[in-house]
Order: C-alpha cells, then structure tokens, then sequence
C-alpha cells in the first residue's frame, strides 16, 4: 500500500499525527491539527482514512482510538519510493543531490560521516 499517494493534505496530517502519538481518539487529532477543522469534520476524515485502509479504530471506553494500520517504517519507505519514482526518475543519486542541497547547512559533520558510513556498508553489500 503506497501511504503518500491519495491522501489530502488533511489526512496527511492526521496520519502524522497518529504516527507519532501511535494512537489517538477525534478529539486528540483535531487538538493537533493546525488550524484545526470541526470535530465532525476530523471523524468524518478518519473514518475516510478507515476506508482507504489507513487507519482502524479501536473501542476504549465510550470513545474510538485510531490506530495506523502500516508501520511507520513501511510508510516512511512507502512516501520515499513515491517520491523516487515521481520526482527523481528513480534515481537514487538525484534524491541524495537534492536532500544534501536542501539540507546542506545544516547537516553536522556527525550526520555526514554516518551518510559516508551508510554509502561505504552499501558499496561492500553490493547494493
């Protein structure tokens, strides 16, 4: 299941939200959200999210728990393919280019040398 593509900008902010609470009532969502929408338009939002195969709800006491239903590893790696295949004609190289032309002057030269770790184990693996 890609995670990144056919959600709203909503939505994508409402599994951001998920993920990194884990799990969260309509309530807590909206309480989150930027310029929050009304509370029936968050669970009409992620009761979309359900249907899509995004989410699922949980029963905890009188209110649901929304829940992620893919691993946010598998979605982080989900949105980088997307992202691959859509914007850098599957080049690796060209979305590297462009994280460190982004991300520049604020990479530390700890993060640096990890990346050159990476590349290295990578070029020994035959990746």
């Amino acid at each position: 299941m890609s995670l990144s593509t056919g959600l709203s900008r909503r939505e994508r902010q409402i599994m951001d939200i998920l993920y990194q609470r884990g799990k969260a009532a309509a309530a807590e969502v909206r309480e989150a959200m930027p310029d929050a929408p009304s509370y029936s338009a968050v669970r009409a939002m992620l009761r979309v999210l359900e249907d899509k195969g995004h989410v699922k709800h949980q029963a905890e006491g009188l209110k649901y728990v929304y829940v992620p239903t893919v691993a946010r590893d598998k979605a982080k790696r989900s949105a980088v393919k997307h992202l691959l295949d859509t914007f850098f004609k599957e080049s690796p190289e060209q979305v590297v280019a462009a994280l460190l032309d982004v991300s520049s002057t604020r990479l530390t030269r700890e993060e640096l040398d990890r990346m050159s770790e990476m590349i290295e184990k990578a070029k020994r693996e035959g990746k």
